[in-house]
């Protein structure tokens, strides 16, 4: 079932999307060389705290951490730990989640830490573009393929590769709903969007090949090839005529 949200209900998953976005800002202070993943999902579980929220990651189907960080080949779910360090040159994507008054939201951005190389800069600011390009697609009437055909037609026009194994989802009452948002597909297809859903987007594109692997700890995926990875992702509400992003300001 796809649920649609109230005003109310929307306005509340506005309010958590908000301590969600405050968090990246805050978090992204902190990439710098030297520090640590640990150090990082530390702060990034007592700002939401802070702010009245839960880390919506936490113990999530048995899930360690606070919030996913990913670094370089690792697409998502990377574990927080004392033994990872930044480096210079790295990129790092923060998956910050949270429930507040009972409403989750979800948001992903991938960061520079230090001067980082040509092809990073090239998959960064595409998977970016990736996710506005797909965001247009979206109002009241239109099909949900749409979006995702555009994603894809994007990425590859600028020769990135995009992870198949990985979709958006709806979010709200629950961190994961119905309907998955691929990152790929075909234009007219899918289901019709209507006033009121609200939907995570988020393109996860690679460097290099498409194809990823699982880690022996279950949680952590990365790109078969060892190329970086970018993600980008907004919550986002279904309006009449477009959209709202309900993770930002």
């Amino acid at each position: 079932m796809i649920n649609i949200y109230n005003e109310e209900e929307i306005n509340t998953i506005k309010e958590s999307g908000h301590i969600t976005y405050m968090c990246h800002q805050h978090l992204k202070k902190m990439l710098r060389p030297g520090v640590t993943t640990k150090e990082i999902d530390d702060e990034a579980g007592k700002f939401i705290r802070s702010q009245g929220g839960i880390p919506s990651c936490l113990g999530y189907e048995g899930y360690p951490a606070n919030i996913c960080i990913s670094i370089n080949e690792e697409v998502v779910h990377g574990i927080a730990s004392d033994e990872v360090t930044l480096k210079e040159g790295d990129i790092v994507t923060l998956d910050i989640c949270t429930l507040y008054k009972g409403y989750h939201s979800d948001s992903a951005w991938s960061y520079p830490v230090g001067h980082i190389n040509k092809e990073k800069e090239h998959l960064m600011y595409h998977t970016e573009k990736a996710l506005y390009t797909g965001l247009k697609e979206l109002k009241a009437g239109a099909k949900l393929g749409n979006a995702s055909a555009r994603i894809e037609q994007y990425a590859k026009r600028h020769g990135l590769g995009v992870v198949r194994e990985l979709v958006g989802h709806g979010v709200g009452h629950e961190l994961h709903e119905a309907p998955d948002v691929p990152n790929y597909g075909k234009y007219n297809t899918g289901i019709e969007l209507k006033a009121g859903m609200v939907i995570a987007v988020e393109p996860m594109l690679t460097a290099g090949k498409r194809y990823v692997a699982l880690l022996d700890d279950d949680w952590t995926i990365v790109t078969e090839d060892g190329h970086p990875a970018a993600h980008f992702e907004h919550t986002v509400v279904i309006r009449e005529d477009g959209y709202e992003i309900l993770t930002g300001e």
